[in-house]
């Protein structure tokens, strides 16, 4: 590999579109390839981002020998299998959050990083958010045990619509998408493995087929507790609310934005580089490969989520 790391991003959508602004902040990647679902609009976003090629076929671009790793925005349904591709292929590999939709396609792809070696790393922002990174500094500095999480994830999307507004090719899912960042994020924190999960969900929508609305109870083994709400029903405020109740001291967070139980801010502008969370997982993605480590939230160490997450899709069925 040369000094420069070299990357083909495959999802010209709402998502790619934050990883391409933030890796122009980062030293030493350059971004040579662009796949997209569409040639003319993957052309113009291409040439929106100086990206000399620009295509609609990954295995075209997988083929190239110039390129080191691969970046998957792709929908949901395409991650595990591309991502087994882009190993196979001799790329490293960042996978957007969720790495598959089933708990058994996951294994598949952990089973090829450890037979290739490569890098491969899963989208799970909320590791790397400053705010929920400063919030890890205390529990890690042994001032702060989370008792309780209260999380709420809130869209208005009763149509098939991506974050831009526009419409989209695949469908969404409250659980195996939006509540993985949440359940990751609930057992990074706590550091402890699930032993209790509870889920419920409302009416199935009629066009889109998934539930609008569900609510998740987790316990870990050292007795901490989640309580997560999601709805696609939510005429706003949108976005994800979480409330860290601890042992020492009860904060909240939205987004970047962190404030403690009296409702006075915290600076969390020093807590990292960049205040933007996608740089920031790009950044621990490339400096992976550099150093030949696994990353944080390396395909390995995001395991137990997507084994939560089956746990609460089979406590689903069983309703």
């Amino acid at each position: 590999m040369s000094e420069i790391i070299r990357v083909a991003l495959a999802g010209a959508g709402a998502f790619g579109c934050k990883h391409l602004d933030g890796i122009k902040r980062i030293d030493g990647v350059e971004v040579v390839s662009l796949i997209g679902r569409l040639q003319d609009k993957t052309q113009a976003i291409a040439d929106q981002y100086s990206i000399d090629h620009a295509t609609t076929n990954l295995e075209e671009a997988l083929a190239r020998d110039d390129i080191d790793a691969v970046i998957l925005c792709t929908p949901t349904q395409m991650h595990a299998s591309q991502a087994i591709a882009c190993m196979e292929a001799g790329k490293h590999v960042e996978v957007e959050i969720p790495l598959a939709d089933s708990l058994a396609d996951a294994q598949k792809v952990l089973e090829t990083q450890r037979r290739t070696g490569k890098v491969a790393m899963v989208g799970h922002t909320r590791r790397f958010n400053p705010s929920h990174q400063w919030v890890r500094n205390k529990i890690t500095g042994g001032e702060l045990n989370i008792q309780q999480m209260d999380v709420q994830t809130y869209f208005f999307r009763r149509t098939n619509m991506n974050a831009k507004g526009e419409p989209r090719s695949w469908t969404d899912h409250l659980l195996w998408h939006h509540a993985a960042h949440t359940i990751d994020l609930f057992q990074y924190q706590t550091g402890s493995p699930v032993v209790q999960a509870h889920a419920v969900q409302g009416p199935m929508h009629k066009d889109l087929g998934i539930a609008m609305d569900m609510s998740i109870q987790l316990k870990t083994e050292n007795g901490a507790i989640l309580t997560l709400s999601l709805s696609f029903n939510n005429d706003g405020p949108l976005g994800s609310f979480f409330r860290y109740i601890g042992d020492t001291g009860t904060y909240m967070a939205r987004y970047d934005d962190l404030v403690n139980g009296r409702d006075e801010v915290i600076d969390v502008s020093e807590v990292d580089v960049s205040m933007d969370g996608i740089e920031l997982q790009d950044r621990e993605f490339f400096a992976a490969i550099r150093e030949g480590r696994d990353p944080n939230s390396s395909v390995a160490s995001v395991m137990p989520c997507y084994e939560t997450l089956l746990a609460l899709e089979q406590c689903l069925n069983q309703q």
